[in-house]
């Protein structure tokens, strides 16, 4: 028998338990897609998975979907969350899950309608795996119709997102997702999500207000159905998304931001560079008139990371910051 190659005074490798990770999922009327779904999580390369789900007010066969799926892959890694029984949305779902998710796991958001990729779970691992602070993966998506025929892929995603870019936008799309456990720990002692976003918005503004770090990969990593049924579509083109933004106008983008801001100066999580930046935002913003749009004006002059990530939209925010 041939002897391992050990070099002196080196101990041999220890094997390592793969990597746990809690994947959430809120059901609500999905048995149109569910299976599809289901199927590409007993797909994945990475194979420790946990999937934590609740029902949110079902009233056609999602139950019985879920059901059959931890008679498959059994109960311990198909865990229904029961508490409370009442329709929540989507956002206060996916926070309840959150808060059942073991200690030291990291977390996948899961969309009822979207097909992974094999290697999603182990992309995502291998990317937040680099650091011990509070981590968020997400990546772009090939969208589809609803039999999973290519429209095209998302949007680019920038590099380095920080604090002050998620102020203004959200590019971090939810079932695409993945937190580290710092992450997770960090999010499970928020305060509840606000309710005018949507729980990858809330992610993404709190891990980077923590100083977190945000990991962006252009690579697609799952099938992302477009249907009427969508709780967010995601249009293709960023001229799209620029004039969907002409078209709400500044109020309703500005009214978002100040509740934004008002909900972090709550926080007790911000850094304290990003903590000034809420309190000088909000008091530029309370001051009206001429001299109120000159301050406006003179925060976006010398703030060049509050802004979005591309020209059309960045024009358009600017605008509405001035204005609304």
């Amino acid at each position: 028998m041939q002897t391992p190659n050990v070099q002196h005074g080196m101990a041999p490798p220890q094997h390592q338990e793969p990597i746990p990770v809690a994947v959430l999922l809120s059901v609500y009327n999905g048995a149109t897609f569910l299976n599809d779904l289901l199927t590409s999580l007993k797909q994945q390369t990475h194979t420790n998975w946990v999937l934590l789900w609740r029902d949110d007010g079902s009233t056609d066969a999602s139950i019985d979907y879920m059901q059959q799926f931890a008679l498959d892959v059994g109960i311990q890694r198909c865990r229904q969350i029961t508490s409370p029984h009442t329709h929540m949305g989507v956002v206060r779902s996916y926070a309840t899950l959150l808060q059942d998710t073991p200690e030291g796991y990291f977390v996948a958001f899961c969309d009822q309608d979207d097909v992974w990729f094999p290697d999603k779970l182990e992309r995502g691992l291998k990317a937040l795996a680099v650091t011990q602070k509070p981590a968020l993966y997400c990546s772009r998506q090939r969208l589809t119709d609803t039999k999973l025929r290519p429209i095209s892929i998302s949007p680019p995603l920038p590099p380095n997102p920080c604090f002050q870019m998620a102020l203004t936008q959200n590019i971090a799309t939810g079932c695409t997702i993945m937190l580290s456990p710092p992450a997770v720990h960090l999010l499970q002692d928020s305060l509840s999500p606000p309710k005018h976003i949507l729980h990858d918005w809330w992610a993404y503004l709190a891990v980077t207000g923590a100083d977190g770090i945000v990991i962006t990969d252009n690579q697609p990593t799952l099938f992302y159905r477009q249907h009427e049924n969508n709780a967010v579509g995601a249009p293709a083109l960023f001229m799209q998304r620029a004039l969907a933004a002409l078209r709400r106008g500044p109020w309703q983008f500005m009214s978002i931001f100040r509740d934004n801001l008002a909900y972090l100066a709550k926080q007790t999580y911000l850094s304290a560079p990003n903590s000034h930046v809420v309190d000088a935002l909000q008091k530029v913003l309370s001051q009206l008139g001429l001299i109120g749009r000159w301050r406006r004006w003179c925060m976006l002059k010398h703030s060049p990371k509050l802004r979005r990530y591309t020209w059309p939209e960045q024009i358009i925010f600017r605008l509405w910051f001035l204005l609304g």
